[in-house]
Order: C-alpha cells, then structure tokens, then sequence
C-alpha cells in the first residue's frame, strides 16, 4: 500500500472510531444496499425515538426559542444531532470530522450559562451548526481532500467558526469535500465519495456534497458551505434544499482553507444550506447582525435591509444558456414554475444569454491560471495522483502575469455589458436551471455553467426546490434534440429518466450584486405562486 492509500485508510478508520458504539447502527437495523432512498430510516428504524425525531424536525427558529427557555437543554439536542450525524456518514459517508465529544461539552456549559445569568449567550445560544470541511477549527483537520493535508490540524479558527461560537453556536461535524473543491460531485482519494440520501446511486452534488447529504438526510438544520462555481448550488439542487449564495463580502470567508490558496480572481463565498427557506434567512440575517465587517477586513460593513415582499415580479427566464439544455425534468419545473408565476400575476419575459459562454470560459482559464501547481503541490507530498475528474488541472499551462490582468480586463467588461442589459431591462431577478440536472448517477455530472456564470458576475442567487418531482413517465429522454454543444450532447445522451425518478427538481433565482435580501424575498414570492398553482391544480 502506497503512502497515500496508507493515510488515507487510517483517517477513515479513525472518523469512524470517533461514532461511539451507541451510535452505530445494528446490523439488523441497516437499510440493504439495494435500498436507494434513506432519508426514511430516522422515522421508520425505530432507533430514534419521538422525542428525538420531534427535535430533528423543529427548525433552526423554534429549536432556538426552546432553548432560550430552558424548555430544551442545548445537551440533549446537540446528543439527537450527533446521534443523526453517525447515522447520516454511515449511510451516505458525508462526514470529514468528528466533533462530538467536543460538542457535547459546550453544549453543557452553554445550559450552565443560561441557568447562571437567566440568559442565551447569544443569537445562536445552544444550536448545533455543521461546516464544510474548509473552515478551520483549531485542532481539527481541514484536508479538503488531499492526503497530505491528514494530520495537519489548524493552529487558528476561520473568522466565520469565531463568529458562529460568539453567538452561542455549537460545532459538532464537519462534512466530505472534493479534491481542492473543484468537482461537482463530492469524492476524493482521503474519504471516498459521498452519495445523495435520497439516491445513493447518485451524487449529491459538490463541492459542498457532504454538508447537503447531512441535511438532507435530517441531521443538521443549519449547515454551512461555500461556493466559487455552484460549490453551494449544485448540492443543494441535488438534494432538494434551499441555499444562498452570496456577492463576496457579505458574510466573512476569512482564514479558509482553499485547494487553490490565492486565487482571488473569482472569489470564494461561503453561504447556509437548510431545508426551509425561513432558516437560510433566518441565518443570513442573524451572521449580518453580528457586523462580522469588524474582523474581516474583506466584509462589506452592509447591515441587514429587509426587503418588502413584492406582489407583482418582472422576472427573466433564461430556458438555457445557449450551452447545455436542462434534462427534461428541469425544463418541465421550468416551464410550470413560469406558468404559475404568470397566473398569479406576476410578469416573466425571456431572457437571452448574451455573454454565457464567454463566462464559462473565463471562469476555467481563471482556475486553472497556476499551470495546476496548488493542486500539484499538495498532492506530491503523500505520491498521491491526481484524480480523473482534475485532469485539467494536471494538463494546464501556467499564465504569465500581463495574460491574467487581459483575462481581468474581458470580466470586467463582461460585468459591465451585462448590468447595463439588466438595468435596461427593468427586471427583478433572472429565474434559470440551477444545474441541467435534478441529479444525476455518479461519475455523470458534467456541467456547471448555469451556477458558474453568476461567480463571475458575483450576484446573489438563491437555489430552491420547486415543488416539482422527476418522473420516468413524464420526462422522457427528447426526441431529436438538436445538440447546442458537445458537452449537451453528451449530457442528453446520459440522461436516464428512470435513474433520477422521483427526485426533487430545484431552479435559481438570481438578483443583482449584494441584493441578498431581495433574493430571498423574491423566492418567497415565487414559493408562494407556486404553492397556489398546485392547490389550483388539485
């Protein structure tokens, strides 16, 4: 056994030997492997019981208002979540660290502080909050998928992992990442590949995949991750929940770890993930509050602007982006979503997407601008190889200096032609395709160009369920499609209508650069024309 491989298969034995023997699920008690969907087994196992079911299914809200009481010690709620998380990795191997013991600490001098003082110690008081596998806790990993990086735990806290224990939060995971977190579907040489609990014979999404795997499974309520090219939008979509990605600056992203240490000509952004709209709010609203601008220097001192719900939306539909056509389930959530939205009065005009490719390509040459050396560099250490799915990392041709600043140049413009169109336009926000995918079997996720666009444009995008599910009698594989791209050809060649059965189908709604607010007010409107065409329909 290589280095690497040694590494590796001692860091998965010690991540389980972190899940104490209670929480390991009997064996009689295991969903078969054949069994796909296993976002059942808290409620139908019998190995949770109704009261721990009843805490795992509160939102972040109304659990938070418990504690504040003392109606529910933060002890026994952080115990459920634990105890979900053990089970979440064993099923769909979504976890990067175990943080258990540690949380189970706080959570106990958290119940004495509010026993003492008579108060929550703040916003957070007692709520356990799962991070992407990049924020740094000290003492703790932060592989990002590279074996060279085991063993290497962090000496300082991210300013985000600061700021979430200040308001009371308790830490108690960390979740499964892609190498450098630069592939759509979550798996690396350290851990192994996280699978989507609803499907395990697909992915659910990445970069950040392990973080929507646990919250889809329903072991944590608020979770954490971050997004350069859909790294927060792609899992959410493949998993069915809600996420925000914000414009840089609004929430703080310092002392991260990156996979491309750097690189800041597209910026990385870190935003919730949740199963309600109400609680991504809820949190965006809440990290604002804490001016998180006094500590990071990069953050936009912008406090929290409430944005009135709108009864009458000029939107922009984009049915593709001139690239790759949405699989038929995403173009079916589409056009319904559109025909609900017009019902209920609300204005939805075509949008052209004049400058997408051009965004695509940028966003590549920008990643792979180093000739591949960050990633070379952390994989040469422990011998490891590179993955297939990083081959252009491998291939790249490193770009001098006066090329970077031209490809800064062409964003810039790019930037510039395509907010004067939107002005012009008069429209609120742009509804598109999340991915061209509800999900898809792994290995097969080949495009991130609708998520990737908006990165380079640095606008707010909220990624939601639409209430729409994939169907094999409906979504039928199209009948001579005319291919826009090589890479759509290839994508309606592996659409399997029967693999992706019954999935949830998300779409994104998108506003202009740090219109956060306005994005998540906009999508409770749509939700709501939404919900009305399916009670009209009925």
């Amino acid at each position: 056994m290589s280095s690497w491989q040694a590494i590796a298969k001692s860091k998965q034995e010690s991540l389980r030997a972190a899940i104490p023997s209670e929480w390991i699920i009997p064996p009689h008690l295991l969903p078969p492997d054949h069994q796909t969907d296993v976002t059942s087994f808290p409620r139908q196992s019998g190995w949770f019981t109704n009261r721990e079911l009843e805490i795992l299914s509160t939102a972040a809200p109304r659990i938070l208002a418990h504690l504040e009481t003392g109606s529910w010690t933060s002890e026994e709620v952080t115990k459920v979540f634990c105890k979900a998380a053990a089970a979440a990795h064993q099923l769909t191997n979504c976890l990067s660290e175990i943080l258990f013991d540690e949380a189970i600490a706080r959570a106990k001098e958290l119940d004495q502080h509010l026993q003492k003082t008579g108060k929550p110690k703040g916003p957070f008081h007692g709520l356990p909050i799962s991070l992407k596998d990049n924020f740094n806790i000290i003492g703790k990993d932060s592989t990002v998928g590279f074996t060279s990086l085991v063993n290497d735990p962090a000496t300082y806290n991210s300013t985000l992992t600061d700021l979430l224990l200040q308001g009371g939060a308790v830490l108690y995971v960390k979740t499964n990442v892609p190498t450098a977190m630069m592939i759509a579907e979550t798996v690396n040489n350290v851990f192994g590949r996280t699978v989507n609990p609803l499907n395990r014979k697909l992915t659910s999404g990445g970069s950040s995949g392990g973080e929507s795997a646990l919250i889809a499974f329903g072991a944590s309520r608020i979770g954490v991750g971050t997004d350069i090219g859909g790294s927060l939008r792609i899992p959410a979509a493949c998993t069915g929940i809600f996420t925000l990605r914000p414009s840089f600056g609004r929430f703080p992203n310092l002392q991260t770890r990156s996979g491309l240490a750097g690189q800041e000509a597209v910026n990385s952004v870190n935003g919730p993930m949740a199963t309600t709209l109400e609680e991504i709010t809820f949190y965006s609203k809440t990290v604002i509050d804490q001016e998180p601008w006094i500590n990071d220097p990069k953050c936009l001192p912008i406090p929290w602007r409430p944005a009135e719900p709108k009864h009458r939306l000029r939107l922009a539909v984009m049915w593709n982006d001139g690239i790759v056509t949405p699989t038929p389930p995403v173009a079916r959530a589409l056009k319904e979503t559109v025909e609900r939205l017009r019902k209920a009065g609300h204005e939805v005009i075509d949008w052209v997407p004049t400058g997408h490719q051009e965004a695509r390509e940028l966003l590549h040459r920008k990643f792979v601008a180093d000739g591949g050396k960050s990633v070379r560099g952390l994989l040469a250490p422990t011998g490891e190889p590179f993955r297939e799915e990083m081959r252009d990392y491998e291939k790249a041709t490193e770009l001098g200096v006066h090329e970077m600043w031209q490809i800064h140049l062409e964003r810039n413009t790019l930037q510039k032609d395509y907010l004067h169109r939107w002005n012009a336009s008069g429209i609120d926000g742009i509804l598109c395709p999340t991915t061209p995918y509800s999900s898809v079997e792994h290995g097969k996720f080949a495009y991130v160009g609708y998520t990737g666009v908006f990165n380079v444009l640095d606008y707010s995008a909220v990624s939601f369920p639409c209430g729409v599910t994939a169907s094999k009698a409906l979504d039928a594989s199209y009948h001579g499609h005319k291919a826009l791209s090589d890479v759509d050809a290839r994508i309606q060649h592996d659409y399997n209508a029967s693999a992706v059965d019954g999935m949830p189908v998300s779409l994104q709604l998108v506003a202009r650069r740090l219109e956060e607010e306005k994005a998540l007010m906009m999508t409770g409107v749509v939700l709501q024309a939404v919900s009305t065409g399916w009670k009209s329909k009925l």
